[in-house]
């Protein structure tokens, strides 16, 4: 039963889910697909890739590793308890893959000129969590 009683309580990625030695590996310079290959599950590594495809000129490419990467997280988030509502707080650091993964196939989906997949995705940041932007440091 949540202690929230007005909703589901936020949904928390585990400390151990693979985005964390993803993002040591990203922040240590290591190569996003290297990274994308050994952390499968990392939502992390396909979000920087997906960046790197629409700042490279491909969204189409953008597109498919958004769209990896927030299947990845669906799946993490439903194995830690979400239902497909509530909370995904941003500030939790493990939880940021995901909110990326979805805000790049924002991004990928309205390069390659897919509006409702826009709205779907700027709804389900707002939904997870209204200062998601703000947190990644997203200026909109």
């Amino acid at each position: 039963m949540p202690t929230n009683l007005l909703g589901p309580d936020p949904i928390l990625l585990p400390e151990d889910h693979p985005d964390v030695p993803a993002r040591a590996a990203l922040d240590a310079g290591e190569d996003a697909r290297a990274v994308a290959a050994r952390y499968p599950a990392a939502s992390l590594a396909w979000a920087t890739l997906a960046r790197a495809a629409l700042d490279g000129g491909d969204p189409v490419a953008a597109y498919a590793f958004a769209r990896t990467g927030y299947h990845r997280g669906l799946d993490a988030l439903r194995k830690a308890g979400w239902r497909g509502q509530g909370p995904v707080p941003a500030s939790h650091l493990p939880n940021q893959g995901f909110l990326l993964s979805v805000l790049a196939l924002a991004d990928a989906a309205a390069a390659i000129g897919e509006a409702d997949e826009v709205a779907r995705c700027h709804k389900l940041l707002d939904d997870s969590d209204p200062e998601a932007l703000a947190v990644l440091g997203v200026d909109r």
